[in-house]
């Protein structure tokens, strides 16, 4: 917002941090508004980010440092989301946990816009529980109620903690624990990942009990609002959890989500359409970049032949592109003769009609495994091999 890049921080804070510091401990600094950027959510519709400057971004995340110590503590074994030393992988195998001895319903409720919607009363309640000095209660106030400017226009914020910021997650944490207090007040059984959480219970019945009691508890005590429509109690290999989802057979086992296939073919897809001119070794950088910290991610999951699948997918897609840059018939003739085919076989698969889809099947025994690996590209597969191996 103030044209402060990383870059030029150090040399912006230089000439005045004086001033800002004499601010902070006056409690009279004013943070600048955030810059609003939508981004699109995986089931549609967007989530406004709010971007704030560089110089809040470090004031923010010095607060963070300070207050983490002090509230980290006493938040609940089930609450896994941006805390130290847990990970979603640790909330998927203790749901996983919760399966295996039998809690086999699951209520998942689905908090409607809540980084958009926390009550600012009722989150410094509680923050002031333990932060006593009224600066520093001043401060995180003012990066609360600072403006958000979205295409041109300023607007003030009377609620929500925008996600952007360092600080807004354990703000989120803050006022969830309550839910969590909650939750280990009745006894049941949940994983809490920020504000995507999930109860397990023994039969339908108790989790339709359990969905309007902690929907009326949401609802009235935390001033959230539950989106119905998303909500639900079912099995929860039915339901996905931070992009994995569960299967029973003789023994419990952590799947991929469906839609976590999805989204990621629909990534690879647009790495590798066909009309975007971009020299193949640079693709395959690309690719590889989002393959390795995807899979780092989901190598949790038991997906050895989703991604067999996915490597031969991509290789296609990648043959397909290959067959257009080619263009004409005496670029893929040569091409091709290069590659060792019989001349016969090359003017045949040079001169055929069939579009690239299909054309790149013929590409099969010359762009195949081995060629794309020595062109760099990632295998899927062989990563989460060696990543299961590791771990």
């Amino acid at each position: 917002m103030d044209g402060v890049d990383v870059k030029t921080l150090k040399s912006h804070l230089q000439t005045h941090w004086a001033e800002i510091r004499e601010d902070l401990r006056q409690g009279t600094y004013q943070p600048a508004p955030v810059r609003g950027q939508d981004i699109p959510k995986p089931g549609g519709g967007v989530r406004r980010l709010g971007i704030p400057t560089t110089t809040d971004r470090l004031i923010q995340q010095a607060i963070l440092q300070v207050l983490t110590p002090l509230f980290d503590p006493d938040f609940s074994e089930s609450s896994f989301g941006f805390r130290p030393g847990r990970r979603a992988q640790d909330a998927i195998q203790r749901a996983k946990g919760y399966i295996e001895a039998g809690y086999r319903v699951v209520v998942d409720l689905d908090l409607k816009q809540f980084f958009d919607r926390v009550n600012h009363d009722m989150l410094m309640a509680r923050i002031a529980r333990k932060v006593t000095d009224k600066r520093l209660l001043k401060l995180i106030r003012a990066y609360l109620k600072a403006g958000i400017l979205h295409e041109g226009v300023s607007t003030r914020r009377v609620e929500g903690t925008p996600q952007g910021g360092p600080l807004s997650p354990l703000l989120a944490n803050i006022l969830l624990d309550e839910l969590d207090k909650e939750l280990e007040r009745r006894g049941l059984r949940f994983v809490r990942y920020a504000d995507d959480f999930r109860i397990f219970v023994r039969s339908f019945r108790a989790g339709e009990r359990v969905k309007v009691s902690v929907t009326r508890f949401l609802e009235q005590q935390l001033k959230l609002q539950v989106n119905q429509e998303k909500s639900g109690v079912d099995r929860p290999w039915r339901r996905s959890l931070l992009g994995f989802s569960f299967y029973v057979g003789k023994k419990v086992g952590i799947r991929l989500a469906p839609e976590t296939v999805q989204r990621l073919k629909g990534h690879i897809r647009e790495l590798t359409r066909r009309n975007r001119s971009q020299p193949m070794n640079k693709r395959i950088q690309q690719l590889n970049r989002h393959l390795k910290g995807w899979l780092g991610y989901f190598a949790l999951a038991d997906a050895r032949k989703i991604l067999q699948e996915l490597d031969g997918w991509i290789r296609h897609r990648l043959r397909a592109c290959v067959w257009t840059q080619w263009k004409r018939v005496r670029t893929r003739l040569r091409k091709l003769r290069a590659f060792g085919l019989s001349e016969h076989v090359a003017r045949m698969v040079a001169n055929t009609r069939k579009g690239p889809w299909r054309a790149a099947m013929l590409l099969n025994n010359v762009l195949n495994r081995t060629f794309w690996a020595n062109q760099g590209l990632v295998s899927l597969e062989q990563q989460y091999v060696v990543l299961r191996q590791t771990r």
